[in-house]
C-alpha cells in the first residue's frame, strides 16, 4: 500500500533527485574509463568511441543527460525551498523541473543524431 506522504509531489521530487544522482554516480566511472583510454593514445580512444556508436548507448547518453538536467533542476528546487520563502505550488515547480530535464534530453538527442 502506498503511504499518503508518498503521493505528494515533494516526495516524487526527492525520489527523482536521488535516482538521478545514483545514475550519475554509476556513469562517472565509465566516463573516467573513457578519459583514461585517451592516455593510451588516439587509437585506444577511437576504438572506445566506436563502441559507443551503438544505438542503445546513444539512447543511454540521452538518458544520462536527462538525469543530469533533472538532478540540477531538482537540486535548484531544493535550494529554493531551503533559502527562499517558497512553500506553495510544489506540483508546478516539480512539473517545471521534469519538463526542463526532458527538454534538455530531447535537445541533446536531436542534436546528437
Amino acid at each position: 500500500m502506498i503511504r499518503a506522504s508518498h503521493k505528494q509531489p515533494g516526495f516524487l521530487a526527492a525520489l527523482l533527485h536521488r535516482l538521478a544522482g545514483i545514475a550519475l554516480a554509476v556513469f562517472l566511472p565509465i566516463h573516467f574509463l573513457a578519459l583514461a583510454t585517451a592516455l593510451n593514445g588516439a587509437d585506444a580512444l577511437d576504438s572506445f568511441l566506436k563502441a559507443t556508436a551503438h544505438p542503445l548507448l546513444k539512447f543511454s547518453e540521452g538518458a544520462i543527460v536527462v538525469a543530469l538536467a533533472l538532478h540540477m533542476a531538482l537540486g535548484l528546487r531544493v535550494l529554493a525551498v531551503e533559502f527562499l520563502p517558497l512553500r506553495e505550488r510544489t506540483r508546478v515547480v516539480v512539473s517545471l523541473c521534469l519538463a526542463a530535464g526532458f527538454a534538455v534530453g530531447l535537445l541533446f538527442l536531436l542534436n546528437a543524431g
